[in-house]
């Protein structure tokens, strides 16, 4: 029995299962089961997939989003790569015995050295001059293949979408082909890829497809650019279903998945407005909040931006110029998540923000974890690292525009002879994963995981 995971970045259940003409979709329905996937917390591709392929949570694998400290210095943040995760991955115990292939999971640079092939994910900096194949010389058989190789869309966070619609599809089909060079020249064991195209489209149209939006364009011409990409995307699923046996296991699953963005929070201006962060002096126009700007001496809090928030406390003794005395921590940390959950939006209503202390949601807290996470508005909003601002509430984005936040629930749907279950699923977790493919391809469930099996619910 072999098994195949299409990773489908960002795909949100109710369009998945709401739309009747994705017909291979709703093949792979009928003949198993489905429904929402819960993601981990923070609902992000970085650490989410990860967490999915070995059922570890984010403070067990030690990395808590794209960015991490990587010491407890004010500038000590580095980007994540594959090497950052040191966990053993549902590729390795498949190929303990066999071959596999993994394409696009993030993080995926350096390219994995698995048994078998691994292709780099859009954290690869460079197709052309970088190596981000295993084994090396497959590059030149994706270059013979497709010609250059895109592990993402360059700039994608842009106000032209007639090109970005266009460049999304240009790297898809150019995916698509490649997978499908692999599952007919590949003796693979285990297969897993991840298609970024999807994520890439609801963060750029969005706005055209959600009447509820706040900035929802009617007839701009692009309305049908997300549900035509589902559609797109079940043709290309259905020409990998004619490439596998009946014995073999299929699962579709998503990271997170997807709903509007409200706005963006100025975390950061926030916290200079409550008194919890100051600055040496106010900058003259918004910009990224930098080390050099802060009077150390005289903040307790700061924060990083993004799609959701990771705050830090300037606790003394550990941070180089911490002035939050240790047997004080606990009574600060309440404080400023009473705060945050307090927040209002700009309309004077209930943000309804999610705040979490790590060490409540996580069975370990690897490296050097966030003191606290927040979810603005319940990741309506994104948080806004930036200080400078006239407001706490902005609509355009300080990283380009962008339409959508990520939602705390994906999508799943496992087909196979050996799934007995039919019909929509309540319950299923990211971390639920690794250990239901284990499961059903006769492996036994490593005691380090911590989902358990579909089928021994």
């Amino acid at each position: 029995m072999r098994t195949l995971l299409i990773g489908l970045d960002c795909a949100a259940p109710e369009i998945l299962f709401g739309e009747s003409g994705l017909t291979n979709f709703r093949r792979l329905m009928s003949r198993g089961c489905y429904g929402k996937l819960e993601s981990v917390i923070p609902p992000i591709t970085v650490p989410a997939w990860m967490c999915m392929s070995t059922s570890q949570d984010p403070g067990s694998l030690g990395v808590y989003g794209f960015r991490n400290r990587t010491n407890y210095s004010y500038d000590g943040l580095g980007v994540v790569n594959s090497q950052s995760i040191t966990a053993p991955a549902l590729w390795d115990y498949f190929g303990q015995d066999g071959q596999v292939v993994v394409i696009g999971v993030p993080p995926g640079f350096p390219p994995r050295k698995v048994n078998g092939v691994s292709i780099g994910c859009f954290l690869t900096p460079d197709t052309v001059k970088s190596d981000f194949t295993h084994p090396a010389d497959l590059k030149q058989t994706l270059t013979n293949l497709v010609g250059e190789y895109p592990v993402d869309v360059g700039g994608f966070r842009t106000d032209d979408k007639g090109w970005l619609r266009d460049k999304i599809y240009e790297m898809t089909r150019k995916h698509f082909q490649v997978i499908r060079y692999l599952m007919e020249n590949v003796a693979w064991q285990y297969f897993q890829f991840v298609e970024i195209g999807l994520d890439r489209i609801h963060h750029g149209f969005w706005k055209y497809h959600d009447p509820k939006h706040r900035q929802y364009v009617p007839k701009s011409g692009f309305e049908t650019v997300v549900r035509d990409y589902y559609a797109y995307l079940d043709e290309e699923i259905g020409s990998l279903l004619e490439l596998i046996d009946d014995d073999d296991t299929v699962l579709v699953a998503s990271d997170h998945g997807a709903q509007r963005l409200d706005g963006g929070f100025c975390v950061n201006e926030w916290l200079c407005r409550e008194g919890l962060l100051t600055l040496k002096e106010r900058p003259a126009k918004p910009g990224p909040l930098k080390p050099a700007q802060v009077d150390w001496s005289r903040t307790q809090v700061w924060s990083e931006g993004g799609y959701y928030a990771r705050v830090f406390l300037n606790v003394e003794g550990r941070e180089p110029q911490g002035i939050v005395p240790q047997d004080r921590y606990e009574a600060v940390l309440a404080d400023i998540r009473a705060r945050l959950e307090a927040l209002l939006d700009d309309r004077g209503e209930p943000m309804h923000t999610l705040v979490f202390r790590p060490k409540d949601i996580y069975r370990e807290q690897k490296r050097i974890p966030p003191d606290l996470i927040a979810h603005f508005g319940g990741l309506y909003w994104r948080s806004i690292g930036g200080v400078g601002y006239d407001t706490l509430y902005i609509q355009e984005n300080d990283t380009g525009p962008d339409d959508c936040n990520h939602a705390q629930f994906g999508a799943f749907i496992l087909s196979g002879p050996r799934v007995d279950l039919r019909g929509e699923i309540e319950g299923m977790r990211l971390l639920d994963v690794a250990p239901t493919l284990l499961d059903l391809a006769g492996r036994p469930i490593p005691s380090s995981m911590q989902g358990r099996s579909l089928l021994r619910r």
